[in-house]
């Protein structure tokens, strides 16, 4: 899932920009996965105690080290 929203001055790739990358990247794996935009959340709220409750994932270092700033410098964009 990509936030839905089209380049921005540390980003400038568009959303169609973003699923084309990703789709090229893991083109061996067509037909496996689905790439789509979701909205910008920026804040969750609730309230009235009905039960939720908001995690923060946490996953292997490798995956954590990923960084788009970087891959974009790779790619000199920005």
């Amino acid at each position: 899932m990509l936030r839905e929203q089209d380049g921005t001055d540390s980003n400038p790739f568009t959303v169609a920009q973003r699923i084309g990358y990703i789709k090229e990247a893991l083109a061996e794996y067509e037909g496996k996965f689905e790439v789509m935009a979701v909205p910008n959340i920026m804040h969750i709220t609730y309230g009235r105690g009905v039960g939720y409750k908001i995690e923060e994932e946490f996953l292997d270092k490798e995956t954590e080290a990923i960084s788009a700033t970087n891959i974009r410098k790779q790619m000199n964009v920005e």
